[in-house]
């Protein structure tokens, strides 16, 4: 620590004199820069050091050098150790610079004697001496004079010490290597004109520099492992080789360094030197990247282009030896893509350089159009033009840009003006799939210079291609990059052609654009609304403000689609302008946006009203009323990323508020106008921050649903971020301004913003108990990083008691709870409640560290858990299980950050090794004991290498483990149960968490403690024994344990310990791992008595574990021996008598293999072995075995999935990845022979008739992932083409069906025709010309296969096929029944089928007629001369009736739909069932004829169908097609109710009675009762009141079902559909007859609203939408649903506004109030914590846990008084207010006297913090609550006629101040919110006045 010693020094000196505060300040400021690991702070320390420098400076003007020099060392020192970051170096050289002015011979004096002691200090330089050296030399000009002065030995300091290096290669992840070879570049880079002499003057040659460039030569050619140190090699190479004084010296040198790469000399001579190449130098192909790479990276360009000498046709470096190379690197296989391709790129960026240059030596265009050059060059970018390595393709998008630009340079320079290479590009990009990325790169290339339109003209499907990729993710951004590239294009060309106005230009971008975009905007796929307003709407604004108009045209319907349009527009336009003003209209719109169901309109609604271009920008009073209405309804949303973006909304929000108040404070704020506005700002953010604080925590209640507690943490934790001045080092954005602190002071002294009161510790305190990780994490976050350093005594007491006892909760996530809540309890003390907790009295007084202290505390709760567990497991399970403790341990050493530096200290070092080692021998033998016992052996001596026990092994060691636990003689009560029993399941789930855990901890323990960054000197806390002790552990647990979660938390462990010991520099660490890999490729090929892989799921996990750890920017020596061994372990054959009940060595090397390739951590590094493995499991498959059978297909699968991707979205049932063969073929051409090798073999002629290939099925799957590419000669896809067109005369038909699929990617698109003319041709023109019925067969599948995929791209016009459809018309023998496979014809109609527009009207015709003889003939089954079904006749049948149906809705003929209609009439089920499904599927949606039609059918025959019994299958399909008819209300006419007329009432009858009598099951009655509703829809008359009934009762029964969610759903369905009719005739008393029926109806939709299923709640808005409309509206102008908490509060509003009055709506509502025995609650948690084992291992699940009886409650509370109020007096709803009262009111008295007693007289304080967690007791206690206030309310309303209620006795006023009492307590336990809260969550309050003014700025 030179700089602490210096600091103390210059502070000791200048202690006394004048200049002493100010240096003070400086020294201090520098002091905590080098004691701060945080970049942000470092980076503020030392910007406030660099202000005092300034003022320091004139001060040491006046002063001599000796009063200087002291300051100026320091401050070098600290610049000494600063050499690992430039920034803080650059700041320390500005603040040297500053204090040495007029003193600058004492600072190079200084500098001078800093850096000599570098090299002073032995031969070889440390890590840090080179990083001085290098920074020195980079940033420094007294550095540079420096080593220029000492160059000599400054040289030789370098190569002794990268000889040093070479030779004892420190560490595999050690950066010593890297950084002297980066000084060795500094030297040539910053000191060329002194490197010169040394290397070409024969004169001054180095013998030093000679030997340094030897060195570099074996670094470049791999004798260092790094990747990036021979790169860097490389570089430094290049940049010696700039230093010639001559270009064509240089040039000589670097083609002495291609020539040692290609064939190898004995010495090489490079300048003057002459260098002795060792034997050590073995090429493996990475050294031409090297030399190429750094070459093309810092080369000069004269060296590059000058002309070699001895060459012919004036050859030169880029054009001859360079780019030859760069071909050659971008074809082999190595696991280097990303670098080859950025030497493509630098190639061209060089050439572009080099142009000038060039044409000088050549005379003549480089990339002539038919030169060479230009074939290869273009050629290697589209071959890599799709490669998925990460970083290549903006490499590829930046060649193409250097091509085309290099191209366009040549042309103008030689006056060329054809510039062909443009068509060229253009045309094969239109001619590739849109689904393949890689076309819009050169696309996005072409427009600059052929122009906007000329583009557009060529490819007119650009727009709609474009739409396509905005909704796949990975096409979007380069869909947008092309609109934007076009847009520009044409914005460019009209101003320069200076044509119109800024209107007259967007007029002209609509013409192209606007539908492109109204259409994605409007979209109901949210993917491709949201790219769209993201990627395109904004930008588009931004360069044409004009567009806004047209766009705001398209948007103004009042459909969902259009709301999110419009209100993503508003936001673009906000964005673009700032301040948007909106009159009521669209305010009104607005707030219709923000209570609509679909939540992405919500979620742009919100973000309208957060966000702002200016974060200062204040928030508008109708931005805050909105929001305040807005927030409390989406609490409980249950979607995880609505709940994201919500956060992320009001952040906004809640920065603008917090920074227009800073503005207004300081008076700063943007001119507004009126009086008083600031202060009215102010109190408006500070009012709105205190509400938000109130709703987030008042939400956090365990009462509270999951949803709604995240969702109020995630709004708390954006609150506490933005509000509080809490400074977090660890985060580079969002830090509080520093004038934060007086906006506190402001808002405190107003009473608010008490951020850290005791209510709010409660809530939070409360959260830390919940059952869920995220809600437990997120809470404790909050306590650590923004509550006050340590917990108030009495509380962190009894929360260490509540920890001690839920750690030894056998319920998981009790016991994680006790773990979350031990490490907020450490995190959270200080000493003093250090002392006062209950730890071991030992630890307590001896242990210096509160890390410490908890550590050896748990450890001493985990031995004496493991003591209990030795005697008794099972008692140990049940009372004392192990998990628990562990989780803690690793929380509290591996998640607080203060113990890791505890661990660092050096007088802790000893204590800390004490403890961990005594850590690691303990969950040794816990892991010893839990795994024997489940294989019946005891104790540390169990056998480890003993197989894993099978389940039925561990079944009867846990079944003697439990009777003697149990005793001896107790026998088993249940018996030979299939059923777990309890201690079953205690004892598995003590050992799999427990080994889970433990494998957890140990991986967190080495990861933390053998890190690099640990200083060096303090010693090993974890000795090499104790490491090996864990490596056997780990080894225990993978091999011997069968449950796949502990293997799971296992491998993640081991993975980072086999990573923290690969990279460290100890030797003996890292053969830890090597070591553990060859015993398991040992046991893997030994014999073995025991199945591995079957009965232990770790094993190839632990092959996987130990490659992951490897570092991936270096050589995987242990993965590529891995892999080895096992591809020649598979290979080997099978034994001739192999045991079945074994697994065989290779099985297992399959899995093996097949768990590597998997493997998310290794990446693409698989890749480069995937042809060996992929050639195996091709083999694998056809083996005898069964077991390798299975291996390989799953290796095969593995593969494939890793070779292609994962599968992404698909849009329109076609993938949209976008691999295209030619491509695939490009980047894997090994594995491509492999596969077209296998596809030879399996077509090729055999004797004996056809053979089985078992491999060409999955080929064939393989191939049909891929896409069609690119036409070109010598394509590498073409081979594949003839054995594909084999393979349809295969017997077999999946391989006939997936040889069709295979056959379309590899046929490029401008093919096609000509092939489909060609497979037309083959089909038998005549009966007697089918030679094979599987060929002709395989022929239809495969044009049907092409045919699909050229129409769903839109490739072929109906004017290309129309050729091929000739062909087909031809061969119109085929439908006909001259053709007797059913099968060939249905084939050859769904190929006539793909080609409607093709075909000539009297074909057209003649196939009509065809299939309507046919199906009219048709006799129903069971008829006398009906002949026997014929294989494949239903589905001719059903494909005749689909085609029957689409060209009945194509051509919208009303023959042809009358002839569907009476198909659907005729009684053969084939038929109907084809129909029916055709419907269904919705196909005919675009035609509403036909939809009109088919839904008269099935109305008319209704009646006879429900009659006649049909089958349950054919009833649902029926019912569904009708419903799915009429789905929308407006489908219904005045024509289908005469359909119904006479026969509604019969059919209603019918299908309640099939819904309340024949049980149907789910799925039947679903649509039966949904079916039902649309007819009482329609058909609800006076006389059909007790259907109606029947109706109501059905529902009732259906929404209180919780075991089906079918039921309810249709009961919420059947509302929405038929609910509202029934409803709005009782309303203002039209109808009163249904009035009990209304309110039963709305009491359904109620309960509904609350269901945990989504679609449910869905329906059931949907049902309170409608109510909200007019009738009259309902049918013309659609209804918008609303969100589910709107929907009930207007049902609420309902009541109130029209049922008022009624008796009944006042017990309806007290339903949903439910009545909980709160002294059984209280009992139960006083015994739970007198006995804390829980009564069972798992809770009992609550049967909606959606649902919140609390929350709901204090929403009808209101609803409840004001029915109440209005009542007049003597109302019937006062008399059923009043029996309610005697009912209730005495038990509620004294339920709140009990409230008292218990929490008044102290008996609660005990079991207080479990109570803060108890949901039951907090639920009970917020209806006890609300039920009270009734009461109360009762007592008012009904005045004296309430005081004679028996066992009341008290009167409102008693009542209340009863009520006040209890609910203070209760507040100041943290079981009810602070009372008096303006608003609680989901409150109804009367609906807040608009804003006055006409427009109101959002």
């Amino acid at each position: 620590m030179g700089a602490e010693r210096e600091a103390r020094a210059c502070a000791a000196f200048y202690g006394t004199r004048g200049l002493a505060p100010t240096v003070l300040s400086c020294l201090r400021c520098l002091r905590h820069f080098a004691g701060s690991t945080a970049k942000r702070c470092k980076e503020k320390h030392l910007e406030e050091a660099l202000q005092l420098t300034r003022a320091l400076s004139e001060g040491l003007q006046a002063l001599g050098e000796a009063e200087a020099r002291p300051l100026l060392r320091c401050v070098l020192a600290f610049q000494m150790e600063a050499t690992s970051s430039s920034s803080s170096f650059q700041k320390l050289e500005q603040m040297v610079t500053q204090l040495a002015v007029g003193k600058e011979a004492l600072l190079a004096q200084e500098v001078d004697t800093l850096l000599a002691g570098l090299t002073l200090q032995g031969e070889v330089l440390s890590p840090g001496d080179l990083q001085s050296v290098s920074m020195f030399l980079e940033e420094s000009s007294l550095g540079r004079q420096h080593w220029r002065q000492n160059l000599a030995l400054l040289l030789q300091r370098l190569a002794s010490t990268l000889c040093w290096v070479l030779q004892g290669q420190p560490a595999p992840g050690s950066t010593w290597g890297y950084l002297v070879v980066k000084a060795c570049l500094q030297v040539f880079q910053t000191l060329p004109k002194d490197v010169a002499p040394l290397l070409w003057s024969t004169s001054g040659k180095s013998e030093t520099l000679q030997s340094l460039l030897g060195l570099l030569l074996e670094v470049a050619w791999g004798k260092a492992l790094n990747k990036d140190t021979r790169l860097l090699a490389g570089t430094a190479l290049s940049m010696l080789v700039n230093t010639a004084p001559q270009p064509q010296y240089g040039a000589s040198a670097v083609l002495t360094l291609f020539q040692l790469s290609s064939r190898g000399t004995e010495e090489l001579k490079f300048g003057e030197l002459v260098v002795e190449v060792p034997p050590v130098l073995e090429p493996d192909g990475l050294e031409k990247l090297v030399l190429t790479r750094g070459l093309l990276t810092c080369c000069k360009t004269e060296i590059l282009s000058c002309q070699l000498e001895g060459f012919p046709n004036k050859a030169c470096l880029l054009l001859d030896m360079v780019f030859p190379a760069v071909c050659a690197l971008t074809r082999e296989q190595k696991d280097c893509h990303y670098y080859c391709f950025q030497a493509c790129a630098l190639w061209l960026q060089r050439l572009r350089e080099s142009l000038a240059a060039l044409w000088h030596l050549t005379g003549t265009r480089i990339l002539a159009q038919d030169t060479e050059l230009l074939q290869e060059v273009t050629q290697l970018l589209w071959n890599n033009a799709e490669t998925p390595v990460e970083g290549v393709s903006e490499f590829i998008h930046s060649s193409f840009r250097l091509l085309l630009e290099i191209y366009h340079l040549e042309c103008q320079h030689f006056q060329d003006q054809e510039r062909s290479l443009y068509k060229q590009m253009l045309q094969r990009v239109v001619s590739m799939p849109w689904q393949i990325k890689a076309r819009y790169v050169p696309l996005c290339a072409i427009v600059p210079y052929m122009g906007s339109q000329q583009v557009l003209d060529a490819y007119p499907d650009l727009p709609q291609h474009l739409l396509s990729c905005l909704s796949t993710n990975h096409l979007c951004p380069a869909a947008a990059e092309v609109y934007k590239v076009l847009v520009r294009q044409q914005c460019s060309e009209w101003r320069d052609g200076q044509r119109g106005t800024e209107v007259a230009l967007a007029e002209h971008w609509a013409l192209r654009w606007l539908p492109l975009l109204s259409q994605a905007l409007c979209s109901p796929l949210p993917i491709l609304q949201s790219n769209a307003a993201n990627h395109l709407l904004t930008w588009t604004l931004r360069q044409l403000p004009a567009t806004q108009a047209p766009l705001a045209a398209q948007f103004g319907g009042k459909d969902t689609m259009s709301l999110r349009a419009w209100v993503s527009l508003l936001k673009a336009q906000k964005s673009v302008a700032g301040a948007l003003p909106l009159g009521d209209e669209a305010l009104e719109r607005l707030s219709l946006c923000l209570g609509t169901c679909e939540e992405g309109v919500r979620l742009a609604a919100l973000g309208l009203l957060c966000c702002s271009p200016n974060t200062n920008q204040p928030l508008s009073g109708t931005e805050v009323q909105l929001l305040r209405e807005f927030l409390p309804l989406n609490l409980n949303c249950d979607s995880s990323s609505f709940r994201q973006l919500l956060q992320a909304a009001v952040r906004k929000a809640l920065v603008r508020l917090r920074d227009s108040s800073l503005a207004q404070l300081r008076g700063k704020a943007p001119r507004r106008s009126g009086p008083g506005n600031g202060a009215e700002l102010l109190a408006q953010a500070v009012g709105f921050v205190e509400w938000l604080l109130q709703l987030s925590v008042a939400s956090l209640s365990p009462g509270s649903n999951y949803q709604r507690k995240k969702t109020a943490l995630l709004l708390l934790a954006a609150v506490l971020e933005t509000c509080t001045d809490t400074w977090s080092p660890d985060r580079k954005k969002g830090q509080p301004p520093r004038t934060m602190a007086t906006l506190l002071s402001y808002a405190r002294q107003s009473g608010c913003w008490d951020f850290f009161s005791q209510p709010n510790l409660f809530a939070l305190l409360s959260c830390l108990q919940d059952s869920t990780n995220e809600i437990r994490d997120l809470a404790s976050e909050l306590l650590v990083r923004y509550f006050p350093a340590t917990f108030p005594e009495p509380i962190a007491l009894a929360l260490f008691q509540l920890a001690q006892d839920t750690l030894g909760s056998p319920r998981v996530q009790e016991a994680e709870a006790g773990a979350v809540l031990m490490k907020t309890i450490l995190q959270k003390s200080d000493s003093g409640t250090m002392k006062s907790l209950s730890l071991e009295a030992e630890a307590a007084l001896t242990l210096p560290t509160r890390g410490l202290c908890f550590a050896q505390h748990l450890l001493h709760m985990l031995q004496a858990q493991y003591k209990v567990a030795c005697q008794d497991l099972l008692r140990a399970a049940a009372t004392a299980p192990m998990h628990g403790a562990i989780a803690a341990l690793r929380r509290c050493l591996l998640q607080v950050p203060e113990v890791a530096e505890s661990m660092q200290a050096a007088e802790l070092v000893q204590s800390w090794q004490e403890v961990l080692t005594h850590l690691v021998t303990t969950v040794r033998d816990i892991t010893s004991l839990l795994l024997g016992a489940l294989q019946s052996q005891q104790g540390p001596s169990a056998d480890e290498q003993a197989a894993a026990p099978s389940f039925a092994e561990m079944g009867n060691a846990i079944g003697s483990l439990i009777m003697l636990g149990k005793g001896q003689g107790q026998e088993e009560e249940e018996g030979d149960s299939i059923l777990l029993s309890e201690e079953h399941s205690l004892i598995l789930t003590c050992c799999w968490v427990s080994v889970k855990e433990i494998g957890l901890l140990l991986g967190g323990l080495a990861e933390l403690l053998l890190s690099p960054a640990l200083p060096a000197g303090l010693g090993p806390l974890l000795p090499l024994p104790t490491l090996q002790m864990a490596s056997r552990v780990f080894q225990e647990i993978l091999l011997r344990c069968r449950h796949w979660g502990a293997v799971e938390g296992c491998s993640m462990g081991f993975t980072k310990f086999c990573a923290a010991l690969l990279n460290h520099p100890d030797p003996e660490l890292q053969a830890i791992p090597r070591a553990v890999l060859e015993q398991g490729l040992e046991a893997l090929s030994g014999p073995r008595s025991s199945s591995i892989t079957r009965r232990a799921a770790g094993f190839p996990m632990l092959f996987l574990c130990i490659v992951s750890g490897e570092t991936p920017a270096q050589a995987r020596p242990l993965l590529t021996r891995c892999i080895q061994t096992l591809l020649a372990l598979a290979a080997t054959a099978l034994p001739q008598d192999w045991d079945q009940t074994l697994d065989l060595p290779q099985v297992c090397a399959l899995h093996v293999l097949q768990t590597l390739v998997r493997g998310a951590g290794l990446g693409g590094a698989v890749l480069c072995h995937a042809t060996p493995m992929m050639a195996l499991a091709l083999r694998g498959l056809g083996s005898p075995c069964w077991a390798m059978r299975n291996a390989a297909i799953q290796l095969f699968s593995a593969l494939t999935s890793r070779l292609l991707g994962q599968p992404g979205s698909h849009r329109d049932g076609c993938p949209s990845e976008g691999l295209s063969l030619h491509a695939f073929l490009g980047q894997h051409p090994k594995l491509g022979a492999v596969l077209l090798g296998e596809l030879k073999v399996a077509t090729a002629p055999t004797s004996g008739g056809p053979r089985l290939h078992p491999a060409l099925h999955a080929i064939l799957t393989l191939l049909a992932q891929l896409q069609p590419g690119t036409d070109s000669p010598g394509s590498p896809s073409a081979p594949f083409l003839g054995p594909l067109l084999g393979l349809a005369e295969s017997p077999i038909y999946a391989v006939r069906a997936m040889a069709a699929k295979a056959l379309v990617p590899v046929v490029p698109p401008p093919q096609r025709c000509r092939l489909l003319l060609q497979l037309a041709r083959q089909l038998p023109a005549a009966p007697g010309q089918i030679l094979s019925h599987n060929t002709v067969h395989g022929r239809l599948l495969q044009l049907r296969a092409l045919l699909a995929s050229a129409t769903a791209s839109g490739g072929l016009s109906a004017e290309a096929l129309h050729p091929v459809a000739l062909q087909l018309e031809a061969r119109g023998w085929l439908l006909t029944p001259a053709q007797r496979c059913p099968l060939l014809r249905a084939a050859f109609l769904q190929v006539l089928a793909l080609l409607p527009t093709s075909l000539s009207p009297g074909f057209a015709q003649y196939i009509c007629d065809t299939i309507s003889t046919k199906l009219g003939s048709l006799p129903q089954r069971g008829e006398p001369g009906c002949a026997e079904p014929q294989v494949g006749s239903a589905v001719l049948h059903q494909t005749m009736a689909h085609f029957m149906c689409s060209e009945a809705a194509r051509l919208a003929d009303s023959e042809r739909i009358a002839a569907v209609c009476s198909l659907l009439q005729q009684p053969n089920p084939d038929i109907q069932l084809a129909i029916l499904s055709w419907v269904i599927a919705g196909e005919g949606g675009t035609c509403k004829e036909m939809e009109n039609a088919l839904g008269l059918t099935l109305l008319e025959s209704l009646r006879s169908v429900l009659q006649e019994g049909r089958d349950k299958e054919f009833l649902r399909l029926y019912l569904e097609a009708l419903l799915h008819l009429y789905r929308d209300p407006s489908s219904w006419s005045q024509e289908a109710s005469s359909k119904l007329q006479g026969s509604s009432a019969s059919c209603l009858e019918l299908l309640l009675h099939m819904v309340e009598a024949e049980c149907p099951g789910p799925d039947l009655l679903f649509q039966a009762l949904c079916a039902a509703s649309l007819l009482l829809a329609h058909q609800c008359g006076d006389e059909d009141g007790a259907l109606v009934e029947r109706w109501c009762a059905a529902l009732e029964e259906c929404s209180r079902c919780p075991w089906s969610e079918v039921l309810r759903l249709a009961a919420a369905h059947s509302l929405r559909t038929a609910g509202a009719a029934v409803v709005q005739p009782a309303l203002r008393a039209a109808r009163p007859s249904l009035v009990p029926v209304a309110l039963r109806l709305i009491n359904v939709a109620i309960h509904l609203l609350q269901d945990e299923e989504r679609e449910v709640r869905h329906e059931a808005s949907g049902f309170a939408s409608l109510l909200r409309q007019s009738p009259g509206e309902l049918l013309q102008d659609g209804c918008i649903f609303v969100q589910d908490n709107v929907g009930l509060q207007s049902l609420l509003e309902l009541l109130l506004r029209e049922f008022g009055e009624h008796p009944e709506t006042f017990n309806s509502l007290l339903q949903h109030i439910p009545t909980l025995d709160l002294r059984s609650v209280v009992e139960e948690l006083e015994a739970n914590n007198f006995s804390p084992r829980p009564a069972s291992l798992y809770k009992e699940d609550e049967p909606n846990v959606f649902a919140e009886p609390a929350v709901l409650a204090r929403q009808l509370l209101p609803v409840l008084v004001q029915l109440l109020e209005k009542a007049p007096t003597g109302s019937p709803l006062h008399a059923s207010a009043l029996q309610w009262l005697e009912a209730k009111g005495p038990g509620l008295l004294r339920d709140l006297q009990y409230c008292k007693h218990c929490w008044s007289q102290g008996t609660a304080v005990h079991w207080g913090m479990k109570a803060l967690g108890c949901a039951r007791l907090h639920t009970a206690l917020a209806v006890l609550l609300v039920r009270a206030r009734l009461v109360a309310q009762v007592l008012q309303v009904l005045g004296e006629g309430a005081t004679a209620v028996p066992g009341l006795g008290c009167g409102t006023q008693e009542m209340e101040q009863e009520l006040e009492l209890v609910q203070g307590l209760l507040v100041q336990h943290g079981l009810a919110p602070v009372p008096n809260q303006d608003n609680a969550p989901g409150e109804l309050r009367p609906l807040p006045g608009t804003d006055n003014s006409r427009h109101a700025a959002v």
